[in-house]
């Protein structure tokens, strides 16, 4: 009899840590997103009643909230505050949405985040200044929102990062030096937003930087010297900007996937000694022109 008991116990004990759940604050901060989002248009909604490890997205691993993955699932309305309460959150994914509003101020301090999606969304206002608090992301993608002010020199401070893709947006000023200190990044996408100025050489020192794409925006001024070091660059697009010169390109390692600015082509002395194996050209306008 004591054995049985003994083993009915030991049932029980492993039964109720199976059934166990999240903290009370991660599972109010989840509330919380479903109200903000309108979880009650959601395409797959959550049942409040059910423990949090059964709805929709959620992923939980010894009762604590670990990812969420919501794409494509007809979020509407802001990010609520409080997102920093899911400390151990490592992926979140909230792309293909219709979230609006601005980043909450504590989105950076899940500093256990890998994996960050927000594109196609309608996200406003600037990133988090203190952006370089998610300091285990190794994948930031929101690109197609309307994301606007310069990108935080504290985004240096993200060693792991590997992609970062911002395309279009509206973001604006130059582009921080910081970012050459992304040792492991291998996707820059910039395209298509309001950036200016000159792009600054410490990008060159990106040597795992797949694909670089920085077209249709203002910059100016030369191609930086440094690029002859980006010995794994594939994609490198910067048509439609202002560039003065385009000298260094001859420099690059890797000539297969060029895409640079193309207006008066004959007239660029440095281009009739460049000879590339695979570019394209597109249109946009040169600073000075050669006589």
């Amino acid at each position: 009899m004591k054995k049985l008991y003994l083993i009915l116990s030991i049932f029980m004990l492993i039964s109720s840590l199976g059934m166990a759940k999240v903290s009370k604050k991660e599972r109010k901060a989840l509330i919380s997103l479903y109200n903000s989002t309108n979880g009650a248009h959601w395409k797959r909604k959550w049942d409040l009643n059910k423990p949090v490890s059964q709805w929709y997205g959620v992923k939980v691993e010894n009762d604590q909230v670990v990812e969420i993955n919501l794409f494509n699932n007809n979020l509407m309305g802001p990010l609520p505050l409080g997102i920093s309460k899911l400390e151990n959150l490592r992926v979140l994914n909230l792309a293909f949405n219709l979230i609006t509003g601005e980043l909450p101020e504590d989105l950076a301090l899940l500093s256990n985040l890998k994996v960050l999606k927000l594109e196609m969304n309608r996200l406003k206002g600037g990133l988090p200044q203190n952006i370089g608090g998610l300091s285990n992301l190794e994948e930031l993608t929101a690109f197609n929102n309307f994301l606007s002010g310069g990108i935080p020199e504290s985004i240096g401070q993200i060693k792991k990062l590997k992609i970062l893709n911002l395309s279009s947006n509206s973001l604006k000023g130059n582009i921080p030096s910081s970012l050459g200190q992304l040792a492991e990044l291998e996707t820059l996408g910039l395209f298509e937003n309001t950036l200016e100025g000159a792009i600054p050489g410490e990008i060159g020192q990106l040597t795992k930087l797949k694909e670089l794409v920085l077209a249709n925006n203002s910059f100016n001024g030369e191609i930086p010297e440094e690029f002859n070091q980006l010995a794994s660059l594939q994609i490198f697009q910067i048509q439609n900007n202002n560039f003065s010169s385009f000298e260094n390109l001859e420099k690059l390692k890797t000539k297969e996937y060029l895409v640079f600015d193309y207006d008066g082509f004959d007239k660029k002395k440095e281009f009739k000694e460049l000879k590339l194996n695979r570019t394209r050209m597109a249109d946009t306008k040169f600073e000075d022109i050669e006589n």
